[in-house]
């Protein structure tokens, strides 16, 4: 039987594998656009998986999730791109030393505004992951708006139709 520590750890390469095609999809000579004068540009919102992995994932595997001091973003999207594989490539470790009993600690998170509660560090994992694919959703939308090709996420796109392709390889 698998453990949930191994399930998190399929799930979250899965889906690390998918952001990291995504990000790479964006027209890096369009990193300065943003949809809106409140959006974050391109750029910025990249840097948002770098800062939920250091932030919410290692600190968290810490006991200490904390979103304050985290590193600015770099000059360039590339660089964002390049700084979010090595934090990645580095919560996973971590997060693979760490025992079931560790992984099953309850700590604070914040659950509302002026709230704490007491969050399964595993759980706070499940729920930055979560966090991770929403924002991956809203940067499918900046590519689309900046002339970009959305590559499949769990599915065909209109830019990656391979339902054809599925079909004829069955045939």
């Amino acid at each position: 039987m698998i453990s949930e520590k191994e399930r998190f750890l399929n799930f979250w390469e899965r889906e690390y594998d998918t952001t990291l095609k995504v990000l790479k999809a964006y027209p890096v000579s369009e990193q300065d656009w943003k949809p809106h004068e409140k959006s974050r540009s391109a750029k910025e919102l990249a840097w948002t998986f770098v800062a939920e992995e250091i932030g919410g994932i290692q600190k968290t595997l810490l006991g200490k999730p904390d979103f304050s001091n985290l590193p600015k973003a770099p000059a360039t999207m590339k660089q964002a791109i390049a700084e979010y594989e090595l934090i990645h490539a580095e919560s996973v470790k971590k997060l693979k030393k760490m025992s079931d009993e560790e992984l099953n600690k309850e700590i604070k998170f914040p659950s509302g505004p002026g709230k704490m509660a007491n969050m399964r560090i595993i759980d706070i994992c499940w729920m930055m992951i979560m966090d991770m694919i929403h924002h991956r959703g809203q940067f499918s939308v900046y590519i689309r708006m900046s002339g970009g090709k959305i590559p499949s996420i769990y599915g065909p796109t209109a830019d990656e139709p391979w339902q054809e392709a599925t079909i004829k390889a069955v045939a």
